[in-house]
């Protein structure tokens, strides 16, 4: 995507709708749908919506790929004791979802596996379904957890937020 277009897109398309897309009720929900699938097994989901990027952010070539990066980090989703911290990242401007996973979860499931999850998201999002695709997504991403790190020690602690962070 050219820079001149994510520049636009940024400054005018749609980002002035995040309250309307992500109601404190579908945050609700969202919030509880990520602490029930948490309880069944040892990863932490982490969801992080952001209306657009900074207009000199996209011209110093900032893109999803690399503020998720950037989000990741700031929201400490490595910072888990099982290396299994994944990061939804929407940036709802550019129609971007990046879903990225620590070390350890990344080395069990595979890239094209968050990809896919990624895409039936993109999908919803498309139709105007927000909540159909982020409760979905959050389920996939949930069940793929279950797989590949079963249980939860009952005493673990919740390390991430459950509740979406609005940035």
């Amino acid at each position: 995507m050219a820079r001149m277009q994510r520049l636009l897109m940024n400054l005018f398309d749609g980002w002035f709708q995040l309250r309307r897309r992500f109601p404190k009720s579908l945050l609700d929900e969202m919030a509880v749908a990520i602490a029930s699938g948490e309880r069944e097994h040892r990863g932490e989901i982490c969801f992080a919506i952001e209306s657009r990027l900074a207009p000199m952010a996209v011209l110093e070539g900032l893109d999803a790929q690399a503020r998720a990066r950037q989000v990741f980090a700031q929201l400490h989703v490595w910072d888990t004791e099982h290396n299994s911290g994944v990061l939804f990242y929407v940036l709802m401007a550019e129609h971007r979802v990046v879903i990225m996973a620590d070390r350890g979860v990344a080395a069990a499931v595979s890239r094209q596996e968050w990809d896919t999850i990624r895409d039936h998201m993109l999908s919803s999002f498309a139709r105007g379904a927000w909540r159909e695709g982020c409760l979905d997504g959050i389920a996939e991403a949930h069940a793929l957890l279950l797989r590949h790190f079963p249980g939860n020690d009952k005493d673990q602690p919740d390390e991430l937020p459950d509740r979406p962070v609005l940035l």
